[in-house]
């Protein structure tokens, strides 16, 4: 009886987060109320994600808008995220920390020179990115830039010496028979656009160095995620300005017929809103479940955000076509799978040898 008890105990600990112990609370909250939170969270963070990608995909490439200035449409998502930064500091002076919390931020030149290096690799992984939404469309979109798990492998490989599990290998080799069979079907359907997969390479490399760059930087933000936001998103609006110089973009946007209307620019703000608020459903994601599931939950919307995309747009893709797809996504959500037993198992062992230590040191 008490085993069955005490086995009752840890599940239900585990399913409503109550480490303490202290099951007899009345503030702790149900399994079922966790629950629906948690599917609010990832409910928000598909539906900002996917509508994000289909407002950019009109912002790029709309035969209606016909705007070709992707570095002009990448520098107002960027300079709407600062405005935002300091619109959310400021708010702080006159509403309560338990009704908004945000770090404080300002212009600092020692900040924005130490954040330089990954303001740089930034600029590359959004203006890549969204160069390649513009040239491959959104159905393709998903294959077209899923080699930033495979960099991720190679980059550790070469600057931190780190070395990969044979199983996470064979994910990564799954993920790149994908990217080719997609390659080899795209074509067939004559809709391939080499330009978009060399963007699409480009900007998965960039990811993967964007995420090696943010761990060493983050101590100069003291290592706020929204600092590091304010500082990154600041620097990327100054490099852009002759970026867009150098490649025409501000002889476009002198003659372009729509830059008076507030329909253009309401676009333009929303998908700079949305480009913010991913940044925040991210994070309440990770927070609502873990880096494991975030991993699964976008794999998983990936998925839903292709087969939208091609009832969307009125396509009809082959077998082989779809079976690309099915294999970038499966062999992510096996790399994802793989990682989080190792981390597992590098925990169980770190714990394990502080009690071997303690017991020899007598405590």
């Amino acid at each position: 009886m008490s085993m069955t008890l005490k086995r009752s105990n840890i599940l239900r600990m585990a399913l409503i987060g109550d480490t303490e112990g202290d099951l007899g609370k009345g503030s702790r909250e149900s399994f079922l109320v966790k629950a629906m939170k948690i599917a609010l969270v990832v409910m928000l963070y598909w539906f900002i994600s996917i509508t994000m990608v289909f407002l950019n995909k009109y912002l790029l490439d709309s035969p209606s808008l016909h705007l070709n200035a992707p570095l002009f449409v990448t520098f107002y998502q960027c300079l709407v995220t600062v405005v935002l930064c300091k619109g959310l500091n400021l708010l702080t002076h006159v509403i309560p920390p338990n009704v908004l919390e945000f770090p404080s931020v300002r212009f600092d030149l020692k900040v924005l020179r130490s954040v330089l290096p990954l303001s740089v690799v930034f600029i590359g992984m959004i203006t890549f990115n969204n160069l390649c939404l513009k040239y491959l469309g959104v159905a393709f979109y998903t294959v077209g830039r899923c080699l930033s798990t495979v960099f991720n492998v190679i980059l550790s490989y070469v600057l931190l010496k780190q070395t990969t599990s044979l199983y996470a290998l064979l994910s990564c080799g799954v993920i790149l028979g994908g990217f080719l069979l997609g390659i080899d079907q795209e074509g067939a359907e004559g809709t391939l656009s080499w330009m978009g997969i060399f963007f699409g390479v480009l900007a998965s490399l960039c990811v993967s160095l964007n995420a090696i760059y943010t761990k060493k930087v983050l101590p100069a933000v003291d290592g706020s995620i929204w600092r590091l936001t304010f500082y990154n998103n600041v620097n990327a609006c100054i490099l852009f300005l002759p970026l867009m110089i150098v490649f025409g973009e501000l002889h476009t946007l002198i003659h372009f017929d729509k830059l008076s209307e507030l329909h253009f620019w309401g676009m333009m703000t929303v998908g700079g809103l949305f480009g913010f608020a991913i940044g925040y459903v991210t994070g309440l994601q990770i927070k609502f479940t873990s880096p494991l599931t975030h991993n699964i939950s976008g794999t998983a919307k990936a998925c839903a955000q292709t087969v939208l995309a091609v009832f969307y747009y009125e396509q009809t893709k082959s077998f082989l076509w779809w079976t690309s797809n099915l294999m970038v996504l499966g062999g992510s959500s096996c790399y994802t799978w793989v990682k989080g037993l190792e981390m597992k198992k590098v925990q169980a062992q770190s714990v394990q040898n502080g009690s071997e230590e303690k017991n020899d040191s007598g405590v």
